[in-house]
């Protein structure tokens, strides 16, 4: 594990003086996750933990809904160090299974609920998870794929279990009839068979972690296309909730944060859940996020803080129901996942003075590789067009592509981090970490982003572009080269390429450029069969919103496919539809 020390940086940096009366520096505690949020507990008791639909649990409570959970897990062969998947949305149950798998010392992979099968199938392997929890509308898929995994015992959760009665009626009508059921057993159980299994365990659950030990998978892409599993510490996750909260230089314990980013994503559990459990603040849960209902969230709980994506900020500007809404309880707004254009920055800052929110939006940058947000705008300084200065303790370094070589101020090359929240590493992946995580000549290991941007004099960042092919659609991740394998798969298909376009809402989506092999006809029908094939093997935000055929693709001087002449084309087409329209 690259173990962060900073008495190894010899300079403090200029961007300390933006820092106002936030803490350069942080003592992060050498315990697990749970223990951080149980020691919140103790102090806050009566605070709210969480609000689902309207049902508000203490931290006591929620404590104790941990330990029942510990305690199930105990009765249903749990062991210390193994990995245990959740695959589930922001609900109560996963949140308290979440923190229930680190305390009795096994590990989390957090995977995505509307995961493709082959997907499902790939991450239950590479963590060798022997127990998955999951959710009634997964349970299809996950039936389809089990016996071909390591899993042995499943929990399966129906989504309604904590919703308000009226609200289970509307789920009995609309989807319960639709979801295919288990057929439960000893090894597959429902979770009120599985909670009342444990509630005659009568031993001890925790079991003492250090900081340094692994507590959380979560997935990113890798340079082939296939998922990378990151390994994340206690360490890790406890400096995320630490540094962001005091970053953020606004919040305090009771706040609410709407907790709309999933958790099975690092802004999600890092940021919106365990930063706000390990602070005393109460985290609104959301399983599912509505565009059209968000004026709706925002009446009902008040919240203090916002976190989202782009998109999300859209919305909030374009929803009339919003209109004469008094917004002067939202403390903090921050911006991630994507880059949010000056021009949208100053319409949402009018946006919220015009509804008595004396804010302006703030730009976050991060990374899974550092569990969620490793750079802020500071809340009183702002500099266009900047995403902000590192979080304390965080370091950046701005690198020449593909050296070590450090650049002058204001000249763009790859984003390097130091910091407490660096990832330990990729699973099983030797190759891709020590191609991430490199030895400088400072003896310091950086963590290389694969971001392309900038620093100024005084350390403002500034992100320029993604150096890897990621495609950011509505806040989600996607990665060509994992679209193109499944296409390419596919017996009809040659070769194909995949680039991001420009989306009036979505932000970007995946296109697809197919070529067919010899003899087989660019048909409708051959279009609606590789997208079928598609949808059985990728997740719903990652189908290619378009597939057009082509004869060939074009190539580099060196043979590969060039990718950048067809995102040029692309882009000069939208422009010429949106110059027709004007």
């Amino acid at each position: 594990m690259n173990i962060f020390k900073r008495e190894i940086i010899e300079d403090e940096p200029e961007w300390y003086k933006f820092y106002d009366d936030v803490p350069h520096h942080l003592t992060y505690p050498n315990y697990s996750i749970y223990k951080m949020v149980e020691k919140a507990a103790d102090k806050y008791p009566k605070n709210y933990a969480y609000n689902y639909f309207g049902t508000k649990t203490t931290y006591a409570k929620f404590i104790d809904e941990i330990d029942d959970v510990a305690k199930s897990l105990k009765v249903f062969g749990a062991k210390e160090d193994e990995r245990i998947t959740i695959c589930m949305p922001n609900t109560p149950e996963a949140v308290a299974t979440f923190y229930a798998v680190n305390k009795i010392g096994a590990i989390a992979s957090m995977i995505h609920p509307l995961s493709a099968e082959n997907e499902i199938k790939y991450y239950l392997n590479i963590t060798q998870s022997k127990i998955l929890f999951t959710v009634d509308i997964a349970w299809k898929r996950i039936k389809n794929i089990i016996k071909d995994t390591t899993v042995e015992k499943v929990v399966v959760l129906s989504v309604k279990s904590k919703m308000p009665k009226y609200m289970q009626v509307a789920y009995n009508v609309t989807k319960e009839n639709k979801i295919e059921k288990p057929i439960y057993n000893e090894s597959i159980l429902d979770w009120k068979t599985f909670i009342k299994d444990g509630k005659d365990y009568n031993k001890n659950t925790y079991i003492a972690r250090t900081g340094e030990d692994e507590a959380v998978v979560l997935y990113s892409g890798g340079t082939s296309g296939t998922p990378k599993g990151i390994r994340l510490s206690n360490y890790n996750f406890n400096a995320e909730a630490m540094s962001a909260f005091q970053a953020a230089n606004c919040l305090k314990p009771g706040d609410k944060v709407l907790a709309i980013m999933p958790i099975f994503h690092g802004f999600g559990l890092g940021v919106c859940v365990h930063t706000i459990l390990s602070n005393g603040g109460q985290s609104v849960l959301l399983p599912q996020f509505s565009a059209k209902e968000f004026h709706k969230l925002i009446k009902k709980y008040k919240p203090n803080f916002i976190i989202g994506v782009p998109t999300l900020y859209e919305a909030l500007l374009n929803n009339r129901k919003i209109k004469n809404m008094d917004l002067s309880f939202v403390k903090c707004a921050i911006s991630g996942g994507d880059s949010l254009s000056i021009n949208l920055k100053n319409k949402i800052d009018i946006f919220f003075r015009e509804h008595g929110a004396k804010i302006q939006i703030r730009e976050g940058y991060g990374l899974t590789e550092g569990v969620a947000a490793v750079c802020l705008t500071p809340k009183d300084f702002y500099r266009e067009g900047s995403i902000g200065v590192p979080l304390p303790d965080t370091y950046f370094k701005i690198v020449k592509p593909g050296t070590t070589k450090e650049c002058k101020p204001n000249e763009v090359g790859e984003i390097t981090i130091y910091g407490p929240t660096v990832m330990m590493g990729y699973l099983n992946n030797d190759k891709e970490t020590k191609e991430t995580l490199i030895k400088h000549k400072d003896g310091i290991v950086w963590l290389h982003t694969g971001d392309l941007g900038y620093m100024d004099e005084d350390g403002f960042v500034y992100y320029k572009q993604r150096q890897k092919r990621m495609i950011i659609s509505s806040g989600y991740n996607v990665y060509p080269q994992h679209i193109e394998n499944i296409i390419d798969s596919h017996p009809s298909v040659l070769i194909s390429c995949v680039v991001g376009v420009k989306h009036s809402y979505k932000q970007e989506v995946a296109k697809a450029f197919v070529v067919l092999k010899d003899g087989i006809e660019a048909t409708e029908e051959i279009r609606c069969e590789i997208m079928e094939f598609c949808k059985k093997n990728l997740a719903k935000y990652e189908l290619p919103y378009e597939i057009e055929f082509r004869n060939e693709l074009p190539k580099t001087l060196v043979g590969k496919v060039a990718y950048t002449i067809l995102q040029k084309e692309e882009a000069e087409k939208q422009e010429k539809e949106e110059n027709k329209d004007k």
